[in-house]
C-alpha cells in the first residue's frame, strides 16, 4: 500500500498533470476523488486548508496537504526522479 495519497477531481486538467508525473515516476498512490461542488470537499480542506485540486500526501515525506500542480509535480520529481 502506497503512502501518497492523491485528492482529486474526474476531468481536472491539473489533476491528469499530477498524475502523469506519478505514472512517469512509476510511483503507486491512493486516488481520492473529491465532490464536484466545493462545499461539499471537506476532507480535502480539513487536509490542505483548501478546497481546489490536486491536493498531495506523501506520509513518508511529511507531507499532509500539498496544492498546486505545478508545486507537486515539482515536489515529485525532486523526492522520486532521477536526481533523487
Amino acid at each position: 500500500m502506497s503512502n501518497i495519497i492523491l485528492y482529486e477531481l474526474e476531468g481536472c486538467p491539473y489533476c491528469a498533470k499530477v498524475k502523469e508525473k506519478l505514472a512517469e515516476l512509476d510511483l503507486e498512490y491512493e486516488s481520492r476523488m473529491v465532490p464536484q461542488s466545493h462545499a461539499e470537499r471537506d476532507e480535502v480542506e480539513a487536509v490542505s486548508g483548501q478546497t481546489g485540486v490536486p491536493v498531495l500526501v506523501d506520509e513518508d515525506h511529511g507531507v499532509e496537504g500539498m496544492p498546486e500542480s505545478d508545486d507537486i509535480v515539482e515536489y515529485l520529481e525532486k523526492t522520486y526522479g532521477a536526481a533523487a
